[in-house]
């Protein structure tokens, strides 16, 4: 009896267990995805104040005596969307709503681009619509392959009609987005009710913004939780660049770091390298999937003890990417680390860093430049001079073995004059006059990762400088694993270009 007993309890435990597991969103037990939205408020998205949370749910509401001028939509802020996977629930009352994704933001939060179909009807849920653009790119029970002349193929994944019964009117419903270059797959409740196959040259995105749709006409109501991001490794050989941006610092044309990384993320993407970006600014990104599929990282920031990396566990989170071989790069003011909290990394993940006491940081012209002949960082790339805040004496790994000299050049001697100091000289910089320095390094480490470190940047306006600007994204491209172009990685900036995304500071 006492074993009988056991029995019917260990019964009704599992059934217990498995009742809850049903009830549980599918996207929380699944490894590797991300809530972004935390059930009681809005933080991280943005919209018109159409939009709140009841009950754990983000809700858009229109009503007859509040319509919506147009569509309008709830954008995620902190971040884009390149290969990925999205589960979340839905429940919609009246109208039509929709999640976009990869997606073009046109201010006054009205979106273009991708969408995944909601319809309180029978007619739309789980078709891929492009919003202000192709309008339906495939129905309901079909795979849609768009060719590159836009030319399209179609073929039956199922009955629309069918499919439309697995869908739950007025109820909740289980969304699932996949993907994965250029095929896009939506699923509902475990059905998969579209898939496009997007390769038309021009109209097609690998990246853009999340969103979800408030849709313009007869009063609506559409709820969305547990929203769950998962980020996955780029398809068709390509490559992810995420680029962070410290901090607005120092005057107006110096560290201007959003600025920068913007820039180098607007010719990265149009240079036609087989590389993907992500550019956040304001410091460590928000996201908390930012890093979960790069292939690289680089920082333009505040070093020292404000360094991105050194606040709360960053250090070790880094780290563990290096290890599955993400490249580092770091430039200007964020290769510099304290010697003790820092340095040690800095050393393995890109074989060398700025350490006070040992390495300075003065303004001088470059004369007499060396690149590092037969690099891929410095194909295309010609000699060039600039005026800049050239840190040297960097601290590199003992051996130097595998740390590449990518440019160089011999500092004025009135540069190892100054009064000693953290930054400024010491006794062994002060020896060294006439010492050929390094000012830029590569670094392939023993596990197949790579580093870069350039020290120049302190002023804006050397992005103008093709040869400097060619040697920063030919690294970016080659940390991420990448082939450089035969000619480097080519690009062209405007004076728009230079004047774009800078920092308001202070006079």
């Amino acid at each position: 009896m006492l074993h009988a007993r056991m029995t019917l309890s260990a019964a009704a435990l599992v059934a217990v267990l498995l009742a809850a597991a049903a009830a549980r969103p599918a996207a929380a037990d699944d490894a590797g995805f991300t809530p972004i939205f935390d059930g009681k408020s809005l933080e991280g998205w943005e919209g018109k104040d159409f939009w709140t949370v009841e009950d754990g749910a983000i809700v858009g509401r229109t009503t007859a005596e509040k319509p919506t001028n147009g569509n309008t939509f709830l954008i995620w802020r902190q971040g884009t969307l390149d290969d990925f996977e999205l589960k979340l629930r839905y429940r919609i009352e009246g109208g039509n709503s929709g999640i976009q994704y990869r997606s073009h933001d046109h201010g006054d939060f009205v979106v273009g681009g991708y969408q995944a179909d909601i319809d309180s009807g029978p007619t739309y849920s789980g078709i891929n619509y492009e919003e202000r653009g192709r309008g339906i790119l495939a129905e309901r029970g079909q795979r849609v392959t768009i060719h590159a002349d836009g030319t399209k193929k179609v073929e039956a994944i199922g009955d629309k009609d069918e499919l439309q019964k697995a869908i739950k009117q007025g109820d909740w419903n289980d969304y699932h987005l996949v993907a994965k270059g250029p095929k896009l797959s939506h699923s509902i409740n475990g059905k998969l009710m579209s898939e496009t196959i997007d390769e038309q040259e021009g109209k097609r995105t690998e990246k853009g913004i999340l969103a979800l749709q408030l849709h313009a006409g007869p009063p609506m109501v559409v709820r969305f939780k547990d929203v769950h991001l998962k980020r996955t490794k780029l398809a068709d050989g390509r490559k992810k660049v995420v680029l962070v941006a410290g901090r607005a610092s120092h005057g107006p044309g110096e560290h201007e770091f959003r600025a920068g990384v913007k820039l180098l993320e607007k010719c990265l993407d149009a240079s036609g390298a087989h590389v993907v970006t992500a550019a956040y600014d304001q410091g460590w990104p928000a996201d908390p999937t930012a890093f979960d599929n790069a292939d690289s990282i680089f920082f333009f920031a505040d070093g020292g003890g404000g360094h991105p990396v050194l606040q709360s566990n960053r250090l070790a989170l880094v780290d563990a990417l290096v290890k599955r071989g993400v490249g580092i790069a770091c430039l200007h003011y964020a290769v510099e680390v304290p010697k003790e909290k820092g340095g040690p990394e800095f050393l393995r993940w890109m074989g060398g860093y700025f350490e006070p006491h040992w390495s300075v940081n003065p303004h001088w012209k470059l004369a007499k430049t060396e690149l590092a002949e037969g690099h891929p960082i410095t194909r295309g790339v010609k000699p060039f001079e600039t005026q800049d805040e050239w840190y040297y004496h960097m601290r590199f790994q003992e051996p130097p073995a595998e740390v590449v000299s990518i440019l160089s050049a011999v500092p004025p001697d009135d540069t190892r004059e100054r009064p000693d100091g953290p930054h400024s000289n010491n006794p062994t910089v002060r020896a060294g006059k006439g010492d050929r320095e390094v000012l830029a390094w590569a670094f392939e480490r023993p596990d197949g990762g790579r580093g870069f470190g350039c020290t120049g940047a302190h002023f804006h306006r050397n992005w103008e400088n093709d040869d400097f600007r060619r040697l920063l994204l030919n690294a970016l491209v080659w940390t991420a694993g990448l082939d450089v172009p035969a000619d480097g990685v080519a690009s062209a900036v405007t004076a728009d270009d230079l004047a774009a995304n800078l920092d308001p500071k202070g006079k």
